[in-house]
């Protein structure tokens, strides 16, 4: 007897109650068998026993999706899975077509069924596309390229398009038109304006120009003006004047002093007849430094550009990350620079008592450390350290110290 359906299964708890709903049985004799079939698009199998009045399973394979094979593969396209990543029974697959390529199939997608796959493998084509002009079909990639057959004529347009994936040529086919007479050459200057370019360019056979088209602009002396420096015709930071014109220039501000000539002239080329004038201004003496001092004397000023060497004193130590330096230099009547002396640690006996130590290898009233350096303790007799180091190193003028407790 075979039920057309896994679920009845739970219904078989009793022989003598059981309803076969194919052949409407009330009951099975001891000793009779029942066979029990998956639902469409499952395979497994379960076979029941009567035995004294309850059902035993003599054969069980639970059920699973049926799997199909391979869904096919077709040319010029590939396919995904909608679901999952295997071939089972209900699982879709649709079919994409590669660039340059359409579906040529109505259905464009496959389903795992009972019997298999259904719908045939998808079909792509490749695009037909035909320019507007003599020319012939093109497919995805070709290209065509024009030429006027009238050597007095050029291309106006692209003269090289391509069938696109879309189907669609990438440009209009173009057309001939008269051409300039060869060679074409343009010289063109006027006074007072310079010129951005090529100064000779040549109308070529494809009807572009050999180099880019010139432009002419208006010809200007520009220099920008710092902080200390004035112009005697143009306030501001900025300095613009057409060929011809003069300008002087001058220093504002104590300290400042002018270099080169003070008075320029702006001409024909956009240069100025001498370097542009600047202005420098000196420094006072350098300033003090915490725990430093210049190696020389100190000057009442300075000139922009020079420098001053620091030293710190004794037992500190120079700070020399890249940040900081052991010297100033003037700039523009300001010192610039970065010094830092590093405190050297100092331990006392004092110190040292309080916290149950003792020097290791000296036995001097007052100990100094340089920054980075290290001093190492011990323990008085009968105490124990409890967690730090005995060996401590300086940083800035800040050493831990161990403590010594008794045992």
């Amino acid at each position: 007897h075979v039920l057309q359906n896994l679920i009845y299964i739970k219904h078989l708890h009793l022989c003598v109650t059981f309803v076969c709903s194919s052949q409407n049985k009330a009951s099975y004799a001891h000793g009779e068998i029942v066979k029990v079939n998956c639902i469409t698009g499952y395979t497994g199998l379960y076979r029941l026993n009567c035995e004294k009045g309850e059902w035993k399973k003599s054969i069980e394979r639970p059920c699973a999706k049926r799997r199909c094979s391979h869904p096919g593969d077709t040319p010029n396209g590939d396919f995904k899975l909608i679901k999952g990543t295997e071939y089972l029974f209900g699982t879709t697959v649709v079919y994409n077509c590669k660039k340059g390529y359409e579906m040529a199939s109505r259905i464009n997608y496959r389903t795992c069924r009972a019997q298999g796959w259904d719908n045939a493998v998808p079909v792509c084509e490749d695009w037909e596309v035909t320019a507007s002009g003599n020319t012939e079909e093109g497919r995805y990639g070709d290209a065509i390229h024009f030429e006027c057959v009238s050597s007095d004529k050029m291309i106006d347009g692209n003269s090289d398009i391509r069938c696109e994936e879309t189907g669609k040529w990438s440009d209009a086919v173009p057309k001939c038109k008269g051409s300039h007479t060869l060679p074409l050459l343009v010289d063109y200057s006027l006074f007072f304006l310079i010129l951005i370019g090529q100064r000779e360019i040549t109308c070529q056979s494809n009807g572009e120009w050999s180099n880019p088209l010139y432009k002419c602009e208006e010809t200007k002396c520009v220099a920008k003006l710092t902080e200390n420096m004035r112009s005697d015709k143009h306030p501001g930071s900025e300095v613009s004047v057409r060929p011809g014109q003069t300008i002087t220039v001058s220093c504002v501000g104590s300290g400042s002093t002018l270099q080169r000539q003070k008075t320029i002239t702006c001409q024909s080329n956009g240069e100025w007849s001498n370097p542009f004038p600047k202005c420098t201004t000196r420094c006072g003496p350098p300033p003090d430094v915490n725990f430093a001092d210049t190696i020389e004397l100190k000057k009442d000023e300075y000139n922009t550009g020079e420098r001053v060497e620091y030293s710190c004193f004794n037992k500190y130590t120079l700070d020399l990350r890249p940040s900081f330096s052991k010297y100033m230099t003037c700039e523009q009547g300001e010192w610039r620079g970065k010094i830092r002396c590093l405190k050297p640690c100092t331990v006392t006996v004092e110190e040292m008592e309080r916290r149950g130590l003792e020097l290791a290898y000296a036995n001097r009233q007052k100990m100094f450390a340089p920054h980075d350096d290290h001093i190492t303790f011990m323990c008085q007799r009968g105490k124990v350290s409890r967690g730090v180091p005995p060996r401590q190193q300086c940083n800035d003028g800040v050493m831990t110290l161990p403590e010594c407790v008794r045992q």
